[in-house]
C-alpha cells in the first residue's frame, strides 16, 4: 500500500544527497580543480553516509522499507541517491511527479566561496555540472522532475545555462533568491532569460538554500543558552532564523511583480519553495497597498493589473507542514499553494501528509485538489 492513495499527488519539493564526489564526477576538468570539497556541516550526524557513495541496503527489508519509508532521512533513505532505488521509493511514496532539487552541492561553487573568488568559470562550470548531475539522477523515471541550477550573475552566461539545460532534460531551473550581483532580477539585462523560459513554457524556482540568511547573527547572542537547530537536509534552521526565512524570496517576488516583468512576460511561471507560506496573505494585501502609495513616484507601478493578481495568474507557494496550510488557502486563495513532501530532508517531517490533512479539516474537497494535484500542473505547465 502506497504512502499516498486515493488522489493524484504531485510533490513539489524533493532532493537529492548527493554524495561527496557527486559534483566532482560531473564536472569538466577545469571546474573540478576549482571546485571546494563539499560542505557537510549542516548534515549532522547523517553526514557519515555522504561518502558512501552507494545505497547500503543490507539494514532493510521489504516492510521495513515500508513500515520507515518516511522516517529514514538523509543519505539513508531508500533512493537518496541511487536512481533505481529512487524508482523503488517512488512507487511506494505513491506521488505522480515529484520535482527534484540538489541537497549541498551548489556549496562546493556558489555562495561566500564563490562571491569570494568572484570567479564565473567556476560558478557557470559548477551549474553545468549540477545540470548534467541532476538531469542523469531524473533521466529513467517520467515521474521525476529534475531542477537544474541556474545563477543571474552573467546574463549571457545564464541564458547559456539555460539553452544547455533544456537540452539535458531540466524541467525547471533553480534561481538563487538574491539580487543578480549589483542589479535587480527585473533590470533588462534578464529579458533573455526570463524570455527563454517563457518561450519554452518552463517555470522557475526559488528555494530556501541558495539565498543570503537575512537573521543576524547577532539576534542569538543571547545569553540564554545553547541552541540547536534543525540539522541533516540542506538547511541548519533554528526559531530565528525561520521567522525570516522567507524574505529573500519576499523581496525577489515583489521586484518580479512591481516592477513589471511579470507583465512583460504574461506566460512566464514560477514556485516559490521551502520558504514556506504564512507570509503570503499578507504580502499581497501590502503589494496593492504599495502600487497606491507609490504610483505616482514610480512610473513602473502604473501596471495594468493589481499586483496581487500578477501573483495569482503566475506564481505558486509550499507551505511548510508545520504551517496552517488550512488557514493559508482560506486567507491566500486555493489557486496559489502547493505540496510538497521534502523528501528525504528531515525538514519534511515524517509525515508531512497526516500534518496537512490535519490542517485542512474545513477545507473543501475542490481547494484540495488544487492543493495536491493542479496547482502543480499549472505551475509546470
Amino acid at each position: 500500500m502506497p504512502y499516498a492513495e486515493g488522489r493524484i499527488y504531485n510533490d513539489a519539493d524533493a532532493h537529492i544527497m548527493e554524495p561527496a564526489n557527486w559534483v566532482t564526477s560531473y564536472a569538466d576538468a577545469k571546474t573540478r580543480a576549482l571546485l571546494k570539497p563539499m560542505d557537510l556541516s549542516k548534515a549532522g550526524k547523517m553526514a557519515d553516509h555522504a561518502t558512501l557513495g552507494r545505497f547500503d541496503p543490507s539494514h532493510w527489508d521489504e516492510v521495513d522499507i515500508e513500515k520507515n519509508l518516511m522516517f529514514i532521512k538523509g543519505w539513508e533513505a531508500l533512493g537518496a541517491f541511487d536512481p533505481s532505488e529512487r524508482k523503488r521509493a517512488l512507487d511506494l511514496m505513491g506521488f505522480n511527479r515529484q520535482l527534484v532539487f540538489t541537497s549541498l552541492a551548489m556549496g562546493q561553487f556558489w555562495g561566500v566561496f564563490a562571491q569570494r573568488e568572484h570567479n564565473l568559470d567556476l560558478l557557470y562550470g559548477g551549474a553545468a555540472a549540477v545540470n548534467r548531475g541532476i538531469t542523469d539522477f531524473c533521466k529513467d523515471d517520467r515521474r521525476l522532475i529534475p531542477v537544474g541550477f541556474l545563477p543571474l550573475d552573467d546574463a549571457r552566461r545564464a541564458e547559456r545555462t539555460i539553452d544547455e539545460g533544456l537540452k539535458l532534460g531540466c524541467g525547471t531551473f533553480w534561481i538563487p533568491a538574491n539580487p543578480a550581483g549589483d542589479k535587480s532580477p527585473t533590470h533588462h539585462a534578464f529579458d533573455g532569460v526570463w524570455a527563454r523560459l517563457q518561450d519554452a513554457n518552463v517555470p522557475f524556482m526559488l528555494h530556501v538554500g541558495a539565498s543570503e540568511t537575512p537573521m543576524p547573527d547577532a539576534y542569538r547572542n543571547n545569553d540564554r543558552g545553547p541552541r540547536t537547530g534543525f540539522l541533516g537536509g540542506g538547511e541548519d534552521l533554528d526559531s530565528k532564523g525561520f521567522m525570516l526565512l522567507h524574505s529573500p524570496a519576499e523581496a525577489f517576488v515583489s521586484a518580479m511583480v512591481l516592477d513589471g516583468t511579470l507583465e512583460q512576460f504574461p506566460r512566464l511561471r514560477g514556485g516559490v519553495i521551502e520558504f514556506g507560506a504564512l507570509w503570503v496573505p499578507s504580502w499581497l494585501r501590502r503589494l496593492d497597498v504599495a502600487q497606491q502609495a507609490f504610483i505616482r513616484t514610480e512610473p513602473a507601478l502604473a501596471l495594468p493589473m493589481k499586483p496581487s493578481d500578477y501573483v495569482r495568474r503566475q506564481l505558486k507557494f509550499t507551505p511548510h507542514p508545520t504551517e496552517p496550510a488550512g488557514w493559508i488557502i482560506e486567507q491566500g486563495g486555493a489557486e496559489l499553494f502547493l505540496f510538497s513532501s521534502d523528501y528525504p530532508h528531515i525538514e519534511g517531517t515524517k509525515n508531512p501528509l497526516k500534518r496537512f490533512e490535519e490542517s485542512m479539516a474545513g477545507i473543501d474537497e475542490p481547494a484540495k485538489e488544487r492543493f495536491y494535484t493542479t496547482n502543480f500542473n499549472e505551475m509546470m505547465g
